[in-house]
């Protein structure tokens, strides 16, 4: 799953350097289709929200184009018992997105009918703003995007999921500078973002995985710390993915979606850390609602 994308252009990402899931491991995870291509990841939040990226939409919105697998583990087998579908009532993008790397990469997608919770299908829970993730805390992403840049899962596309340590935004910000190529004088690296990978690259996500989660490890349950959003170039040294912090967003979320799940208490949580050589030497105004 690799969320860069190639040369310098910031691209939505996939999985590479990873391995193949169990059946009912990430019952959150959804497919979202274009017309009857998978084109995004996304996680479901309640029995009639996923979230996803924006950048997994053009405009003009055409709605009736999407549909939501849900419980699904490998998508040349889309018709197991285990998986549903859904169709996309509403799409809402958030209005600070304008292009890929961009703030405000999240966006949410009402399901046309609600689904009911199964062993294969269940929402993941967000972290309340008071959570905080040490840098090395060990997270995953999960997706059915490319395994290299330019080559797409093969079949039967079973969903695939990476471990990659969290990375302190001012590092992430300094190794995306480094290059002396790089020309722009603006930060890469937002608030609302949060960087995952490693220095020396070989494990991230690419093309496809967009939208997807990225799940951090708290007390025994899995939270959902950030989007697969955007990178540059695939699993390459230097150029760590980079995921749109939910925890940024609580607010926004809480206008559209009732009854979301958040984590309670106050603790800081650090899940095993790499060692400090691995890591450093490794996108509330009016919303466009359709």
């Amino acid at each position: 799953m690799n969320i860069s994308g190639c040369g310098k252009e910031m691209l939505p990402l996939n999985i590479v350097g990873g391995e193949s899931s169990a059946p009912g491991e990430w019952p959150w995870q959804v497919s979202l289709q274009i017309n009857g291509n998978a084109h995004c990841g996304g996680s479901l939040i309640t029995d009639f929200w996923v979230l996803t990226a924006a950048h997994c939409f053009q405009m003009p919105l055409e709605t009736s184009a999407y549909t939501i697998y849900l419980g699904a583990y490998q998508l040349s087998d889309l018709q197991n018992p285990e998986t549903e579908s859904r169709t996309a009532e509403k799409i809402i993008v958030h209005p600070d997105f304008t292009n890929e790397g961009s703030s405000g990469d999240i966006a949410l997608v009402k399901l046309g009918n609600p689904v009911n919770f199964t062993t294969s299908i269940r929402p993941v829970r967000l972290p309340s703003e008071a959570v905080r993730l040490s840098e090395g805390t060990l997270c995953w992403a999960t997706g059915w995007g490319s395994v290299e840049e330019n080559v797409p899962l093969a079949a039967p596309k079973t969903l695939q999921k990476v471990e990659v340590a969290l990375i302190d935004n001012g590092q992430c910000e300094t190794m995306y500078q480094s290059d002396a190529a790089s020309t722009l004088s603006y930060s890469h690296i937002q608030e609302d973002m949060i960087c995952a990978g490693y220095q020396e690259g070989k494990k991230d996500s690419c093309q496809g995985d967009s939208g997807g989660p990225l799940l951090c490890k708290w007390n025994g349950v899995w939270l959902q710390l950030g989007i697969t959003s955007w990178g540059n170039g695939c699993a390459m040294a230097n150029y760590p993915g980079v995921y749109t912090r939910v925890q940024h967003y609580q607010s926004w979320l809480q206008q559209y979606v009732p009854g979301l799940q958040y984590s309670e208490g106050e603790e800081n949580f650090s899940s095993k850390k790499k060692i400090a050589s691995e890591i450093h030497g490794h996108r509330k105004p009016e919303d466009s609602v359709h």
